[in-house]
């Protein structure tokens, strides 16, 4: 994904099949104080992400980030597969 599509708050997901897909949550974007660089914060929300937290450079999080996602009823859907902007659930 590019940096434009990826917005504090929403989901994306790693398009991975089986054990190694997960879903993560665009939690911050902030600024290092040390260094003055920028850093994407996350929240794992389902698969091998789950419970977990972390942080990576910008460019990290958007080769990471293949889809944004929503969680519809108890399914992950990519948001480009017709899934419209009122079905999303963000928490």
């Amino acid at each position: 994904m590019s940096l434009d599509e990826l917005k504090v708050g929403f989901f994306y997901s790693n398009g991975a099949y089986g054990r190694t897909w997960g879903v993560r949550q665009l939690a911050d974007i902030a600024t290092d104080a040390a260094t003055g660089e920028t850093v994407y914060f996350f929240k794992g929300v389902a698969g091998t992400c789950r419970r977990k937290k972390g942080y990576c450079t910008p460019k990290e999080f958007a080769r990471w980030a293949r889809h944004q996602v929503a969680l519809l009823e108890n399914d992950w859907k990519r948001v480009d597969d017709g899934v419209s902007p009122d079905e999303l659930q963000i928490d």
